[in-house]
């Protein structure tokens, strides 16, 4: 028996939507994950982008628990000596309620072009509207 390479079909990508609002980050965060790389198909390769598009909508209304809302930090840097900034996820919430979600998608998917290309696939919108209607997306369960 040999392993079969399965060709990736971009047109065969389906479109899911989810609302973050009420969800714990983490437990959304890793099911999204997995709809992007394609862990959910038959058809799963490690080496190849098969996975679906994500609509999440709703990210400012995210749950995080315990005091992480205040504890949590989000660090980022400019390169330049003394260019290290700190900021809460509440103080991220108010600025950018998008960013909390993809950042914490991002740190499940490879860390390399490959993992970058299945972020493209994520759609975040920080409230219940977004601009995909036309996709029809069908909606994800947690």
């Amino acid at each position: 028996m040999s392993t079969r390479s399965v060709q990736v079909d971009p047109s065969q990508r389906e479109w899911f939507q989810i609302s973050a609002a009420g969800l714990p980050l983490g437990r959304l965060a890793s099911r999204v994950a997995l709809v992007l790389r394609g862990k959910h198909k038959p058809s799963y390769t490690p080496h190849a982008d098969n996975g679906d598009f994500v609509i999440i909508t709703e990210a400012a209304r995210v749950l995080l628990t315990g005091n992480k809302w205040r504890d949590k930090k989000y660090y980022r840097h400019s390169g330049h000596p003394g260019g290290l900034r700190e900021e809460t996820a509440q103080r991220l919430r108010q600025r950018a309620p998008e960013a909390i979600l993809r950042h914490a998608v991002a740190g499940m998917l490879p860390k390399n072009a490959l993992g970058r290309q299945m972020l493209r696939k994520l759609k975040v919108y920080p409230g219940a509207e977004h601009p995909h209607e036309a996709q029809q997306a069908k909606p994800l369960e947690l």
